[in-house]
């Protein structure tokens, strides 16, 4: 366990972002670091940009930037390299995922032409329903793993970056369960030399940066890092790994409202959720199986949430179904409808719709970059395996086995806040306040 007040490395020299997928998430979070970096925008979304950390008792006003209280890497330190099936440099895959303007986009042209994607690991078993041409090549798995180890060296030296952070913003790949390959990390090294067909990309990627002592965020619900195989190799070599699947729309949605609703003793009998999107995410989880790794990763938030074992006459009989439809004109501007069925005093019913009309990759964006630079100074303080307290950006947390996952997003916000607090000796707030009373 990590000590209170620890003594944190200092964020010195350049961070290096390494990023699979440089497609809508991916570019629109690079593009708005760089129009920051130039004064040209705001952060905002950004908890360690704008966020403020209370310390101490209220009555000492102790409210300063979390930037300003952690050391956190600064945005002039960032730097960026990516792989991906096309061979699109930053700028023309920004303008061909037409999140942002043209005129927001030209004054960082320069900048996002700079970045050329390396050739990515793509199996058309794990993503069906794209295909591009900027893919290697190699006798086995493990060579593909070597090969992503030689694009990270290449990248270290030729632009002198002290430290690493690997990033998944790639689509979602089809649903897998743990195998016997997943097991341990003998297994998993003898999978990648003989081809098993159970080691999904992401886990070659994974693979990778944790045998670079890089570590590891996934923005999609792949398994991934969930294997005890990828657990052990973060552990052996000091790296942190956190959660799955950016927590973005209609699921940042769930976790704020019923939250709420269960404070209140409010029952559920059902909440039906509509998603339409037109984007390349939306284009690969029209593919069922992959839809499935999605589904899984969202319907798991409620029943987390609300406790229908403890609470059987409030949630035992909800009735909870998650639909995501392609829909190309919408593109990557998500609506997220919701039709929440409530039971209130003596079971008479209400209802709640809510209608979302989210940007995807505008809420994803800040998210990169929290989890980029909270990574990097969990690694520089010396803590490694799973990062719960990241558990704030994830639609599926990670927690020490035998833990059930905490998705309420206001406990969430206090377990970060309190480990930040921990880290830099201060104490935690517990919100009692019965001293000022005394």
């Amino acid at each position: 366990m990590i000590a209170k007040g620890t003594k944190i490395k200092p964020a010195e020299g350049k961070l290096g972002v390494l990023i699979v997928g440089l497609g809508a998430v991916a570019t629109t979070f690079i593009a708005g670091v760089e129009a920051i970096k130039k004064n040209k925008s705001k952060p905002i979304g950004s908890l360690t940009q704008i966020g403020r950390i209370r310390l101490g008792r209220r009555t000492e006003e102790r409210n300063p930037l979390i930037k300003e209280f952690v050391p956190l890497a600064s945005l002039n330190d960032l730097v960026f390299g990516a792989w991906d099936i096309f061979p699109d440099n930053a700028y023309e895959a920004a303008v061909k995922a037409q999140v942002l303007k043209s005129e927001d986009l030209l004054p960082i042209r320069a900048e996002l032409e700079s970045i050329k994607p390396w050739k990515a690991v793509f199996d058309p078993n794990y993503i069906r329903k794209i295909e591009g041409p900027n893919v290697k090549t190699g006798k086995n798995k493990k060579d593909l793993a070597d090969q992503i180890i030689a694009d990270i060296e290449k990248f270290r030296t030729e632009k002198n970056i002290s430290r690493l952070v690997m990033i998944w913003c790639g689509s979602t790949e089809v649903y897998i369960t743990p195998q016997e390959v997943h097991k341990n990390i003998k297994n998993f090294e003898k999978g990648l030399e003989t081809n098993d067909s159970s080691i999904a990309p992401s886990m070659i990627y994974a693979y990778a940066a944790l045998k670079s002592k890089i570590s590891y965020c996934n923005g999609a619900p792949n398994l991934t890092v969930d294997i005890p195989a990828l657990q052990e190799l973060a552990l052996e070599n000091h790296c942190a790994i956190s959660g799955k699947d950016f927590k973005t729309g209609q699921t940042l949605m769930k976790t704020i409202l019923a939250p709420g609703l269960k404070a209140r003793m409010l029952g559920i009998d059902g909440w039906f959720s509509s998603n339409i999107l037109g984007n390349r995410d939306g284009e690969v989880l029209d593919d069922p199986d992959s839809f499935k790794t999605k589904e899984e990763s969202k319907l798991s938030v409620l029943d987390n949430i609300l406790q229908p074992e403890l609470y059987p006459d409030l949630y035992g009989h909800l009735y909870h179904k998650v639909r995501i439809h392609y829909y190309p004109p919408r593109g990557d501007n998500k609506e997220g409808w919701d039709n929440i069925d409530i039971a209130g005093w003596l079971g008479y019913p209400m209802q709640l719709k809510i209608d979302f009309l989210c940007r995807d990759s505008i809420l994803a964006a800040p998210l990169v970059l929290d989890l980029v630079l909270f990574t990097d100074l969990a690694q520089r303080a010396g803590m490694k395996g799973i990062q719960e307290w990241l558990s704030f950006y994830y639609k599926s947390p990670m927690t020490a086995p035998g833990l059930y996952a905490e998705h309420n997003l206001f406990i969430q916000e206090m377990k970060l806040k309190n480990t930040l607090r921990y880290l830099m000796g201060e104490e935690q707030i517990t919100h009692l306040g019965l001293e000022y009373y005394e």
